[in-house]
């Protein structure tokens, strides 16, 4: 009998030592694709259509990337509403406004543009996320691999991303709740990988020279009169910057865009981004609080101060960053 529990005891004890080796290379494995849905997403050539739903909301635009030498080209267009096409040379972001005949030329603030949605690398987000390996697929007539991130606290949501088998290129990425229900989702319809033509990632405006040009002016900062006291776990301060913000909705009356400078923070986790803007508060406004999907807004006047927090995160993980940021005059 002693013996038979001896043999039980060491079958047991292997399957759990088999069954920890299987789950430490299903892991390993995952954050092998996260690495490589990084690295497409920068280095490959490739033009295609996507649709971003966010609620009942649904944006349909059109992306062409190319990798030239050390210079990375990408030109979005926004095919729904009022026109609007981005072309980015490296960090240099240049935004066509047709209506108002402006071109908006700034800085690039954050580098998580889809499919270009990760800002970590895998052994960071898997500080916040347990990573794994789930269904295969297909997205835009592609074979596709499902890699599922799953939060580890309540301050972030979930996220199921498919990567095409072929190149690592991110097709799909999904947002999740805690019912792992989609609450968010953007995907390529059509997309072309490699033998993209240049002709493709240049405006489509030809004769600019009667345009205005509006320098969004952004420079380092130290904001260090200000802190957020209570992040949620694994978020830490990438950027804060000063800039200007141009109102490209159409203007004032007199049909030109007005700027108004903008302080602004920057807290990530690797995948999901929260941002904290400060303005001075001169102009009449409401507090209050909002979502759009994925996306939580909150905005509230600190003394003299007008303060929008927005993130990628539940409502909750807003509301305790919005209800922590402290300010100290020097």
């Amino acid at each position: 009998m002693r013996q038979t529990f001896a043999l039980l005891k060491f079958v047991v004890a292997t399957s759990f030592f088999f069954l920890g080796c299987s789950a430490s290379a299903e892991t390993s494995e995952a954050q092998s694709w996260l690495k490589n849905i990084q690295s497409a997403a920068q280095k490959l050539n490739y033009s295609g259509t996507f649709v971003y739903q966010q609620g009942s909301q649904m944006r349909t635009s059109r992306i062409t990337h190319l990798l030239e030498g050390r210079n990375e080209i990408e030109k979005l267009e926004v095919l729904d509403g009022k026109p609007r096409e981005y072309i980015r040379n490296n960090e240099e972001v240049i935004c066509y406004v047709p209506e108002a005949k402006t071109l908006l030329v700034e800085k690039r603030v954050t580098n998580d543009v889809f499919p270009a949605i990760l800002a970590a690398s895998p052994a960071d987000i898997g500080e916040s996320y347990n990573v794994r390996m789930d269904a295969t697929g297909r997205v835009a007539g592609r074979d596709c691999q499902a890699i599922v991130l799953e939060p580890k606290d309540s301050m972030r949501y979930g996220y199921r991303l498919w990567a095409d088998k072929a190149t690592g290129l991110l097709l799909r990425a999904q947002t999740l709740d805690d019912n792992r229900s989609v609450i968010e989702q953007i995907a390529f319809t059509q997309i072309a990988i490699g033998g993209v033509d240049r002709a493709r990632a240049r405006p489509s405006f030809g004769d600019t020279s009667g345009w205005r040009v509006e320098n969004a002016v952004m420079s380092s900062a130290s904001l260090s009169g200000w802190s957020v006291k209570s992040l949620p776990p694994g978020f830490r301060k990438i950027r804060e910057v000063k800039r200007l913000v141009s109102d490209a909705s159409g203007g004032n009356s007199s049909g030109q865009l007005v700027q108004r400078e903008v302080s602004h923070m920057v807290f990530s986790d690797g995948l999901a981004a929260i941002s904290v803007f400060i303005e001075p508060g001169s102009q009449s406004r409401t507090e209050g609080s909002m979502q759009q999907g994925a996306l939580n807004i909150v905005g509230k006047r600190h003394g003299d101060f007008w303060l929008t927090i927005v993130g990628e995160v539940p409502s909750a993980a807003i509301r305790q960053v919005a209800n922590s940021i402290e300010f100290k005059s020097k």
